[in-house]
């Protein structure tokens, strides 16, 4: 069977060529996100769930949980042109980069606390009696640490 000629892959073809393993496609399956078709014991994968496994990827790629991806695949079949599926992914796509932007400013300013507390820590010597830490910069005894 060749995936080019037929539309149909084994497991191990929509494996190697989405770059995943056969056991992360069986947990896919597993959680119902692609359905093969069974052959005996041997699964047949067709356009489709390649073409569902790529949308299963992409939604891993940019953070959302299997489960979420379930939700909005689901939609795929609605009577509706796909009208909703799109309406819902794009308000969790827009609700992810709200997220992320927040995460990002969150890290931002923790990275700003860190370089702080670093450039401090790298002006410090000891004092000359060796009792406390002077700044280098202002020749100040260190005072104590209080958060911003």
């Amino acid at each position: 069977m060749t995936p080019k000629t037929s539309g149909k892959y084994t497991i191990k073809q929509l494996a190697e060529e989405c770059g995943v393993t056969a056991r992360t496609l069986r947990h896919y399956e597993d959680q119902g996100l692609i359905s093969p078709e069974r052959r005996g014991q041997h699964r047949i994968y067709h356009q489709q769930d390649k073409i569902r496994l790529s949308w299963i990827l992409r939604g891993k790629h940019v953070g959302f949980s299997l489960s979420e991806i379930g939700e909005m695949l689901d939609l795929y079949n609605l009577p509706d042109g796909r009208v909703q599926q799109r309406a819902t992914t794009l308000d969790r796509c827009r609700t992810r980069v709200n997220d992320l932007k927040s995460q990002r400013d969150d890290i931002n300013t923790t990275i700003n606390e860190l370089e702080g507390f670093c450039d401090l820590l790298g002006s410090l010597k000891r004092s000359s009696d060796g009792t406390h830490w002077i700044n280098q910069n202002t020749q100040k005894p260190l005072k104590a640490y209080s958060p911003r």
